[in-house]
């Protein structure tokens, strides 16, 4: 984990073959929210895609590495004061040469965060 208790992992689900539901909750008190920012924090978009990459990680155990993002849409704002708690929807598929990609959808309550898809290489 690159940023210390940013986040824990209050749940994970395995749904389908390549399917995942991962709760997660996110540390309010965290230092990046004090310059991102003051008074009222968001939670950095870099920051989702590091939760994901570290998510898809421990789901694949490999190392990984993004080669490519696609289609990444920042939905709505996710304060962590106000909702911590964020459900990730992870599609995993391997791909014969061993890329790894990832179709996300995150959730706070019924609302949709971010949407992305990305492709990592192994490392």
């Amino acid at each position: 984990m690159i940023l210390q208790d940013f986040y824990k992992i209050l749940s994970e689900e395995k749904v389908s073959d390549s399917k995942y539901i991962v709760t997660i909750l996110v540390n309010e008190k965290h230092e990046v929210f004090k310059g991102h920012f003051p008074g009222n924090p968001i939670m950095p978009g870099v920051c989702m895609i590091q939760i994901i990459k570290e998510l898809t990680e421990s789901i694949t155990k490999s190392s990984l590495m993004i080669q490519s993002l696609a289609n990444v849409k920042f939905m709505a704002l996710i304060n962590p004061e106000v909702t911590p708690e964020l459900r990730l929807e992870l599609d995993i598929t391997i791909t014969e040469d061993g890329l790894v990609k990832v179709k996300n959808t995150t959730f706070f309550n019924d609302t949709t965060a971010l949407k992305l898809s990305n492709v990592y290489k192994k490392i």
